[in-house]
């Protein structure tokens, strides 16, 4: 071996590669993938297993219990950190590596990056068909990874041991780019990983990514002024790009210099403080009435890091002034565009401060700031009601069980969520005291999400509270990664809602025409439905058994008390409560278009349809 290369495997090459990557973003720098997931199995415990303990002081390992799980792990821990770290996760080929399809697509989704180092098949065919391959009639280097293509924002498969120097640098530059950030996947035939090779040492070199903030051009910034100084009644729409930026000081600059309001997507809530006076809550489907007006009369809409999904637009019902324009602000042109828009493509901290300084002067007029204002308070106290408990010794209502946490919580607690009912109340009412406090996995709203994702967020915040709130549905979907916390002592609280089944759904299936079938957790009935008792099943003491202490609440003030003591232990903790049923939450503010059966023989499909046909009727494309 000469002085300028090293004899190592693969698999070896890789992770010393991986522990020498950076990011760097206004002068501080982190480890790019500061640790691995794992699950070992028939295709990569031989290869990146043996690496992985061969340089366990250079990679931290972290065992999961699910495929799905730990790219979840991976999605909270980087978004906990801005997206300016990541992890990295490898599995074994079949069923493992297709267990990553749903963790990437969400992180690709979310623009979160995650790095995934599936195993794959013989690269010199010497084993052909080997355990857990598809065989393809006609596609014969088709392997199941291969459905990580369309849910990846890299993907490359490692035929050769020298191939690994171009495709890992690849890598690198999407995780770190902001503007092209996702999931990434290196798919490793077993025989490669353990292949050989004398890699150069420039490869194992420390590399510093920086994270770009890139300027507006001048010409679009001054066609955004000059759309802003012409408005009358401006909204901000802040987006999950605000909190990725570190922007929220930028945007508090500009709201406080100008009076412009501020509504949030689920990404974005947080981007100010629930209290400032300009911030309205969130906006759309799951918006509030104060954030819904104003967007039904804005002339001008600027959005400041956001995808526009259909609940933020109402799918297309939301902003009807016949006049209204958008100026979007936006990292990357595709999303710059939306809605017919004047782009601003800029990083939202820059872009955010130049066009503060380039509005210097400029203020909504004092009637549209008294308007907002007024109706904040209003809603102000919607939410106090919601969330407030009157009776101490009764059943807590879901709303009142978010009273009750919000009590609880400290200014950088951090609160988890992604699926069923309970996105759309806190999106509602949660009091966002921090921008790291309002954690809603709302691209995907994928349940399973919240359990694992608050092992990634307290991975990256040693010391922050961190609280994952589920439903029973989600909670039975992917339980397995308190397993995972008890082994790592990571102390997770997980706050366990029993309400007997799928609530989001059972009400979206009565208002579509489902009738509710098929949404609840019990017994079938004699006609079939799932009317009877409950089904007799103990989720507390399955916490219980892999590992977690577990309190249970019966009432609001057991709920107070069992949440108070959670969170001062330095154990993973479960509070576990039964919900009174009854909808205590405000409704919702605005549509969301999911199509009804337009012929039908039930009178609730009829009905449904009737009201779906009056709410389509509203919607407008923006051209």
């Amino acid at each position: 071996m000469s002085a300028t290369t090293r004899r190592l495997t693969t698999a070896q090459a890789l992770v010393r590669f991986l522990s020498a990557q950076y990011t760097e973003r206004d002068g501080v720098r982190r480890r790019l993938i500061a640790g691995t997931w794992g699950i070992f199995g028939h295709g990569n415990v031989a290869g990146l297993g043996q690496a992985l303990v061969e340089y366990r002081d250079a990679m931290p390992y972290h065992q999961g219990r699910n495929e799905q799980s730990m790219v979840h792990a991976a999605v909270g821990y980087a978004r906990q950190l801005n997206r300016l770290s990541a992890q990295a996760v490898t599995t074994s080929i079949g069923p493992g590596a297709t267990n990553l399809v749903t963790g990437a697509a969400l992180a690709t989704i979310n623009r979160l990056p995650v790095l995934l180092l599936p195993g794959d098949y013989f690269a010199s065919r010497a084993a052909d068909p080997l355990l857990q391959q598809l065989e393809h009639p006609v596609e014969a280097d088709v392997s199941v990874n291969d459905t990580l293509r369309p849910v990846s924002r890299y993907f490359d498969r490692i035929t050769r041991p020298e191939a690994l120097i171009a495709s890992a640098l690849n890598a690198m530059r999407v995780l770190a780019d902001p503007a092209e950030t996702g999931a990434v996947t290196l798919a490793l035939p077993q025989d490669v990983q353990a292949e050989a090779y004398d890699w150069p040492e420039e490869f194992f070199a420390e590399r510093v990514w920086t994270v770009r903030r890139p300027a507006p051009d001048p010409v679009e910034l001054d066609a955004t002024v000059a759309a802003v100084r012409a408005a009358r009644r401006p909204l901000i729409v802040a987006g999950g790009g605000v909190h990725h930026s570190e922007a929220e000081d930028a945007l508090r600059a500009l709201v406080d210099a100008t009076g412009i309001p501020v509504a949030s997507t689920q990404a974005g809530k947080g981007s100010l403080r629930h209290d400032h006076p300009a911030d309205l809550g969130g906006i759309g489907h799951t918006g509030t009435a104060v954030s819904d007006a104003l967007a039904r009369d804005a002339d001008v809409v600027i959005g400041v890091g956001t995808r526009y999904t259909d609940f933020t637009t109402a799918s297309g019902t939301l902003f009807l002034n016949p006049d209204v324009r958008f100026v979007n602000l936006n990292i990357t042109g595709f999303d710059a565009h939306k809605l017919a828009a004047r782009p601003l493509v800029a990083d939202a901290r820059t872009g955010l401060e130049r066009l503060t300084e380039a509005l210097a002067g400029y203020r909504v007029d004092s009637a549209y700031e008294a308007e907002y204002r007024e109706g904040k308070e209003r809603w102000d106290a919607v939410v106090e009601a919601a969330l407030r408990a009157d009776d101490d010794t009764a059943v807590p209502t879901q709303t009142q069980v978010l009273g009750a946490l919000d009590a609880v919580v400290g200014d950088d607690d951090v609160v988890i969520n992604a699926a069923g009912s309970l996105p759309g109340d806190l999106h509602k009412l949660w009091r966002a005291r921090s921008p790291r406090q309002y954690h809603l996995e709302y691209g995907y709203s994928c349940m399973g999400y919240e359990i694992p994702a608050s092992l990634g967020v307290q991975q990256a915040a040693p010391g922050t509270p961190v609280w994952a709130l589920v439903g029973d549905g989600t909670y039975l979907m992917m339980p397995t990664e308190i397993v995972t916390a008890v082994q790592e002592g990571l102390p997770v609280n997980v706050v366990l809602v029993q309400n007997h089944g799928y609530a989001s759904i059972g009400g979206l299936s009565e208002e579509t025409g489902g009738e509710r079938y098929g949404t609840a957790y019990r017994y079938r009935a004699d006609d079939g439905s799932f009317t009877g008792a409950p089904l007799p099943v103990d989720l507390a003491a399955n916490a219980a058994s892999l590992g977690m202490d577990v309190l249970r609440a019966k009432t609001v003030r057991e709920l107070r008390t069992a949440l108070a003591e959670a969170r001062a232990s330095d154990r993973p903790t479960c509070v576990y409560v039964e919900t009174d049923p009854a909808p205590t939450a405000p409704p919702a503010e605005a549509w969301w278009d999911v199509p009804v059966a337009e012929v039908a023989t039930r009178e609730a499909a009829v009905r449904a349809r009737e009201r779906y046909d009056a709410q389509v009727s509203g919607r407008r494309r923006h051209l």
